[in-house]
């Protein structure tokens, strides 16, 4: 499978503090991998580098996409790349459609005309349960499970190369979480590569256990990586247990 991400080394720092420390990881394209790790483990500042925050300084190390190092690229243009973040925390823009930023957002990184775009995002917002929210300002009076599902519409519409999920079960009801998880086997299975970040592995229950790749985080690096037994494992034991065993507190 060829190489679409590649972090080498990556040390970095938050407001003169090190989160992550000389974490590796690859991922082939069409690959499905899941990173996993207590609270404070570095997961979302790991989201939130690849997508080029400003706020994350790259203080040591190379993030690589399709061979080239995107270190200093910033957030628009990693998306035209077709890298897409799903946020953890999604904010509220109040004074924008949900409709209008979509239109937008398929006429700047698709080149998609705005009729065909407007067809598209009322066929895929059904798909979500939105199409009633369309002319809603984004986010705002929104539930926990609202806000992910937008996330997810906005990665249908666009298509990314690389998805990257930061816990997009967090905050959610059981029904959106069904939705969204089926959402993802869909966007795998049409060859898109997914980086899941999750606590939990219940959001699986629509992904076949055999295709993921997991990796455990601990204080700001990856410790431990496997596949999916390690996900039961995680869910039987927990973090703590698995750390002991592995020697990760050493």
């Amino acid at each position: 499978m060829a190489q679409l991400l590649n972090i080498e080394n990556l040390t970095v720092g938050v407001e003169g503090k090190e989160i992550l420390k000389d974490l590796n990881l690859k991922l082939g394209k069409g690959e499905f991998h899941i990173v996993m790790g207590p609270n404070g483990s570095g997961k979302s500042t790991l989201a939130l580098t690849l997508m080029g925050h400003p706020k994350y300084e790259i203080l040591r190390g190379n993030v690589k996409f399709e061979g080239q190092i995107i270190n200093s690229i910033p957030p628009d243009e990693r998306a035209k790349m077709g890298i897409f973040l799903a946020f953890q925390h999604p904010e509220e823009v109040d004074g924008v459609k949900l409709n209008d930023y979509l239109t937008l957002l398929l006429e700047k990184v698709k080149r998609i005309d705005r009729g065909t775009a407007r067809e598209l995002i009322e066929k895929r917002a059904k798909e979500m349960w939105l199409e009633s929210m369309l002319t809603r300002y984004i986010n705002v009076g929104f539930s926990g499970g609202e806000r992910k599902r937008f996330e997810i519409l906005q990665a249908l519409l666009l298509k990314p190369k690389l998805l990257i999920l930061d816990e997009p079960d967090s905050g959610v009801d059981i029904d959106s979480l069904s939705l969204i998880s089926l959402k993802m086997r869909e966007l795998y299975e049409e060859g898109i590569s997914i980086l899941l970040i999750t606590h939990y592995g219940r959001i699986l229950q629509h992904i076949d256990p055999k295709i993921v790749n997991v990796h455990i985080m601990k204080d700001g690096t990856i410790v431990l990586s496997g596949k999916e037994e390690l996900v039961e494992r995680i869910e039987r034991e927990g973090f703590k247990k698995v750390f002991e065993e592995c020697g990760c507190y050493e």
